[in-house]
């Protein structure tokens, strides 16, 4: 540090004469300790120029807001007793340069004692010099600046020289590095803490999507890139565009700002770390490009409650939320400033100045010529009464920023000059590292009543109060900056108090995509963790959360809005359904058939019809189509094990008996006939034992497999989700069915259709039988229907496998099938039996007989149907 010094101090010193010669002037103040003062008098000048137009508040009110807590302290017995508090304050123009040229002035006793003995000192404008140098003051410690790029420049140079600086406004996080910036303090909390802040701000309003508008330079770009860090690690809010504003705009290009942001327009949010002229030209170009009331602005402490950057653009500005470090209006600072005149205050050299632009008058007319639209001033004026006056938003923190030093210098004298009033030789220089210790050491309630402390680093904790820009009665420029919130390590924001452009109470959106429907979940959009796509959770999934779909258990469906799972409703083929109607009819009218044809047999059982018709097998088939009926009821019920165990046993048994008993009827048919075409020898097995026999025999095969299936899988009923699982969830139901798919129940009628075939074929052999044999042609007609009727069965109900419907239609189809076979044989084998013995009884009777007793009623005597009895 030491060689550096050495090595700077030539060229510190060439700055000096050339830079500080250029000057507008300093105010001084006598004193045995000087601080140093930087303010923003004037604006940056245009056009080659160092210096602008006076800025009033930010300016003049801070550098006089010095001057009032000078005064107090050297009033103050209690503080630093015995020693005078001097000042020398310069003006920045706002330009980092330019300030660090006149901040050479405050190293210049410093440079001074190792220079080459040049007894110049300040020169006049011109490059005149004085007819007589001031003594250069040793300036212990700097107040200032404003600006965090000043601020950097100046602290550059005083580290050099071991001179304490306290800011009273700039919040530049980087300077916050004690490595670089060790001799810088600031009584305002950094950007950090307003960046943080500003994100709990834009979390709190449910925005997530937002874009980044700075300034060139240390505050601005620091600001920025704080804010953007803590949201990236936080979570949860994106940065769509940080655009930043030239330090020397060019034409156009805040309108080139505006179409930039309206590239994402969903980012209406906008952060804004920005000085109060660029601020003013953003909300100017938002205007011109017919925005207004579109961005939604987070303004930082540049913005603050500032009416200048809004003036005549209030519309633009309603509803911006703006932060500003926690502060008070100093009400003896208003008592003292709003005393000041040209009598009372003629040591601040720019007071004049103010005094024109604060009243619009002149003190003297320019060049002989009055002005006639511009009054001559009177110097009777009064601020307040003649113009309007409100307290600059830093006057608190630079009354703090001089008590700080001070304090930390009555701490110093009572540590190295105990008993001594006034100086004393231990600080006699000064020394800065020393006086810097004891400020970071400080703690005292300041002018606010809030405590005074500093970090490590140098930094003032952070709090600061929350305002938003309000209409008032629905007019933006009677509106104004209303307190919302407040910000000390953690966000209180009344919600309630907050006013929108619109809607006033509905909260506007800051989102790159809008929240997803219910049933929806978010399908994000790669590299931009705020953005997403919404995808639909369709078919039988639901949103588990908002990034997630699953499917639903196998035994349920989506809720409607797919945000659950519900049970899938359970059915199945009921008594009072429209599809069991004809099924069950046609059970009913066969089974009332059959028990007449039976009862009618039955009876007549010793008659010829029921005799010839083979009495024995008939009982066998008629049982079967009895059971066959039987079936459709047992489909119908209610699914349990009993049922499943007798829809198993039960629908094969009926067509197998029926079939066993036909193929055995036609069997025996064919094999007399074909046995009387060889011999006279009746053929074997053709009694009426042998036929049972062969019947049971061919039923007992269906029954052992049936039997054997029963025990091998126990029957039992189950819900069939997979049955009626539709595309559209809405439509799905579970079928409550017996445990027997579609490959079982053909498996189970499989052998019942062998016999059928195998009937089929011998009664086609047999047709040519003579007519003696009256049953071949009627069971050949039986048979032949019946393969009708079950080829018809087989695509419709293989065909409606993949139906909504399959469980009624394959059910109807398949006891409609068995109800008509039955029907057939019934109808063609039994009706016109029962038919002839009912209502045509003359007909029941051996042929022989019915013969003679037609020619007995024509010749015969009386005697004859006694002689001709049928044996």
């Amino acid at each position: 540090m030491a060689r550096l010094r050495v090595l700077l101090l030539p060229l510190a010193w060439w700055l000096l004469q050339a830079g500080v010669a250029r000057g507008a002037g300093s105010v001084r103040l006598a004193g045995g300790l000087t601080l140093g003062g930087l303010f923003p008098v004037h604006a940056r000048g245009a056009a080659g120029r160092a210096c602008g137009a006076l800025k009033k508040e930010q300016g003049v009110h801070r550098l006089e807001a010095m001057l009032y807590a000078l005064d107090r302290v050297n009033a103050d017995p209690e503080l630093l007793p015995g020693v005078r508090l001097g000042a020398r304050l310069l003006d920045t123009c706002s330009r980092d340069t330019y300030a660090l040229e006149q901040s050479l002035s405050f190293v210049q006793a410093l440079i001074r004692g190792r220079g080459d003995g040049d007894e110049a000192s300040v020169l006049c404008p011109g490059g005149v010099p004085p007819l007589r140098a001031a003594p250069p003051e040793r300036v212990v410690a700097v107040v200032g600046a404003s600006a965090s790029s000043v601020s950097i420049m100046v602290a550059n140079v005083l580290r050099l020289f071991a001179i304490p600086q306290i800011s009273y406004a700039s919040t530049a996080p980087e300077l916050s590095d004690s490595t670089r910036y060790d001799f810088f303090s600031r009584v305002v909390p950094p950007d950090s803490y307003q960046a943080q802040a500003m994100v709990d701000i834009v979390r709190a309003l449910g925005w997530n999507y937002v874009s980044t508008l700075a300034s060139e330079g240390n505050y601005g770009e620091s600001g920025v890139e704080a804010f953007v860090q803590i949201s990236r690690e936080t979570g949860g809010v994106c940065i769509a565009q940080s655009i930043k504003i030239p330090r020397e705009p060019k034409p156009g290009e805040f309108h080139k700002v505006i179409r930039r942001l309206m590239e994402t327009p969903n980012a209406r949010g906008i952060i804004i770390f920005a000085n109060e002229d660029d601020i003013r030209r953003v909300l100017e170009a938002t205007r011109q490009a017919n925005l207004t009331g579109h961005f939604l602005w987070v303004g930082s402490d540049s913005w603050g409650s500032k009416i200048s950057p809004i003036l005549n653009l209030e519309d633009v500005a309603v509803g911006a939320i703006t932060i500003l470090p926690k502060r008070a209006s100093i009400d003896g600072f208003d008592q003292y400033f709003m005393t000041r005149s040209l009598e009372n205050n003629r040591r601040n050299i720019w007071f004049a100045e103010f005094w024109e632009e604060n009243f619009n008058c002149k003190l003297t007319s320019s060049g002989g010529q009055s002005d006639d639209s511009i009054r001559k001033c009177t110097g009777e004026e009064r601020i307040g009464q003649d113009s309007t006056y409100e307290q600059e938003g830093k006057v608190q923190f630079v009354i703090d920023a001089v008590y700080a030093i001070a304090h930390a210098l009555h701490r110093m004298h009572q540590a190295l000059c105990p008993g001594h009033t006034g100086l004393c030789p231990a600080m006699e220089p000064t020394d800065g590292r020393t006086l810097l210790n004891y400020i970071r050491a400080v703690r005292f309630n300041g002018s606010a009543g809030t405590p005074v402390m500093f970090n490590e680093n140098g930094d003032a904790p952070g709090r600061y109060d929350i305002f938003q820009y309000q209409a008032t009665n629905g007019s933006a420029s009677s509106g104004g900056y209303q307190a919302v919130g407040q910000w000390a390590e953690t966000l209180r924001l009344d919600m309630e108090a907050l006013l929108w452009s619109g809607d006033p109470h509905e909260m506007p959106p800051s989102q790159c995509s809008l929240p997803c429907g219910p049933g929806e979940r978010k399908k994000m959009v790669k590299g931009v963790p705020c953005c997403w796509h919404c995808e639909a959770c369709d078919g039988y999934r639901f949103q588990v959360d908002e990034f997630t779909c699953e499917a639903c258990p196998g035994d349920m469906r989506p809720t409607p809005n797919h945000t659950g799972c519900r049970p899938t409703p359970v059915v199945r083929l009921t008594w009072s359904s429209p599809w069991a109607a004809l099924p069950l009819l046609l059970a009913v009218l066969g089974i009332m058939a059959t028990t007449t044809i039976i009862a009618t047999f039955m009876r007549h059982n010793d008659t010829p019809i029921v005799r010839a018709s083979g009495r024995e097998l008939s009982y066998v088939l008629l049982t079967g189509i009895f059971l066959i009926y039987t079936i459709t009821f047992l489909m119908v019920a209610e699914p349990c094990a009993a049922i499943c165990a007798a829809r198993r046993l039960l629908l094969g048994l009926g067509t197998t008996l029926s079939y066993s008993a036909l193929l055995t009827k036609t069997n025996r048919i064919y094999r007399i006939f074909e046995q009387g075409k060889r011999s006279v020898t009746p053929p074997p097995f053709i009694s009426p034992t042998s036929q049972l026999v062969i019947t049971f025999c061919l039923t007992s095969l269906q029954v052992v497999g049936v039997i054997a299936w029963l025990g091998a899988q126990p029957p039992h009923s189950v819900i069939d989700y997979e049955e009626q699982r539709t595309v559209d969830p809405e439509q799905a139901r579970g079928v409550l069915k017996c445990d027997m798919s579609d490959l079982s129940l053909i498996g189970c009628l499989g052998y019942s259709l062998l016999l059928m075939v195998t009937c089929t074929v011998y009664a086609i052999k047999a047709r040519g039988v003579p007519e003696t044999f009256n049953e071949a042609k009627p069971i050949g007609f039986t048979m032949y229907t019946t393969c009708i009727i079950w080829l018809a069965f087989v695509p419709i109900f293989f065909g409606t496998a993949q139906s909504a419907e399959k469980i009624y239609i394959q059910t109807t189809t398949l006891t409609v099938s068995l109800s008509l076979s039955a029907s057939v044989s019934l109808g063609m084998l039994y009706v016109p039996k029962t038919y002839v013995i009912l209502f045509h009884p003359e007909q029941n009777v051996q042929k022989r007989k019915r013969s003679l007793k037609t020619t007995s009623t024509v010749a015969a005597p009386p005697k004859s149907e006694n002689t001709e009895d049928a044996k």
